[in-house]
């Protein structure tokens, strides 16, 4: 609560002045008795009890008049925020070297594509008022889901990715370029897309440059990020008596097209041989990539001075009416 003029709150002193210059002449005695002990006797009548009642309620109106006259506000604290949101693509392996378990949790090993899901889970809830799609790929590209801000059914469209579900083969280019293509129509002051992959570009008919050309000339940045280690890596497969058995199989990625990937686009490459690792690539990612917030912050004010106003004329007219009947009558 706030006053507009506070300054008038000064004609405050003014109120004992009033009170006595409209109440003084009825001190004056209407009758004058030599000896007053008798009249002391009597006692003393309701009017006589409730007489005091008019200065109280002639002061109080007037009070209430003057805070009125000084504008009595609340202030009303508003704020209209504008935002710059990013458009994120997230481009995810899910050929079948994802399946190898050189991920490992406190208590268990996991593999490249659900050390990947977890990663990315957290990454997604961390950018609220962003637009953030998904494009799996292998052999082709699939798109998992537009552009959406609705990230908990995004989210449950991750979780149902499996190793296996296209056919195998690791097309990147051809991926990279589906997920460019998601950000076409993009009106975002930033465009990214984020690759996750364990391998070579083997199958598809472009090549990993070519899309990354096609990406800078739609000003998105590609991140790229190589999962997992070099060398003999554990995978499941399953046994032909039943069952599933750990092979060693050999893994190898290619860090020198990742890297002209997003040199060309603009980005980084990142490469992560364990579950930490990758957690902080995505932490960067979204450190490099923030969505910008201009605040605007006003305050609207809400007159308040009616009530004092209403108070102020009750009193005063009750202060009146009373003043007609024998309460303004007696001495």
């Amino acid at each position: 609560m706030s006053l507009k003029y506070p300054w008038m709150l000064l004609l405050l002193l003014a109120i004992p002045v009033l009170v006595y210059l409209r109440f003084s002449r009825r001190r004056q005695p209407a009758l004058q008795f030599s000896d007053a002990s008798t009249l002391h006797r009597i006692a003393p009548s309701w009017a006589v009890l409730a007489q005091p009642l008019l200065p109280i309620l002639y002061a109080l109106g007037l009070l209430s008049l003057i805070v009125a006259m000084a504008r009595p506000q609340r202030g009303l604290a508003e704020s209209r925020v504008h935002t710059e949101a990013v458009d994120i693509v997230l481009l995810v392996d899910v050929s079948t070297s994802m399946r190898a378990e050189d991920f490992s949790t406190v208590t268990r090993r996991i593999d490249r594509l659900d050390a990947a899901k977890d990663v990315i889970d957290t990454f997604i809830r961390n950018r609220a008022n962003d637009r953030i799609g998904m494009v799996a790929f292998s052999a082709m590209p699939y798109t998992v889901s537009p552009l959406t801000l609705d990230h908990g059914w995004l989210i449950e469209q991750m979780q149902r990715l499996e190793t296996g579900m296209l056919e195998d083969g690791t097309a990147i280019g051809d991926a990279l370029a589906s997920a460019v293509n998601r950000l076409r129509d993009s009106k975002a002051k930033s465009k990214v897309v984020v690759l996750l992959t364990d391998g070579m570009n083997n199958r598809g008919r472009l090549s990993p440059e070519n899309a990354a050309q096609a990406a800078k000339a739609m000003n998105v940045k590609v991140y790229t990020i190589g999962a997992g280690v070099n060398g003999l890596v554990p995978i499941r497969v399953s046994d032909p008596f039943g069952g599933q058995r750990v092979i060693q199989q050999p893994s190898e990625i290619d860090e020198g097209t990742l890297q002209r990937i997003a040199d060309i686009s603009g980005a980084r490459y990142f490469r992560a041989t364990d579950l930490k690792g990758l957690q902080r690539i995505y932490d960067e990612i979204d450190k490099l990539e923030k969505t910008e917030f201009n605040v605007d912050q006003y305050t609207r004010f809400e007159e308040r001075f009616m009530p004092w106003v209403g108070f102020a004329l009750i009193c005063l007219g009750l202060e009146r009416l009373l003043s007609l009947t024998r309460l303004g009558r007696l001495p």
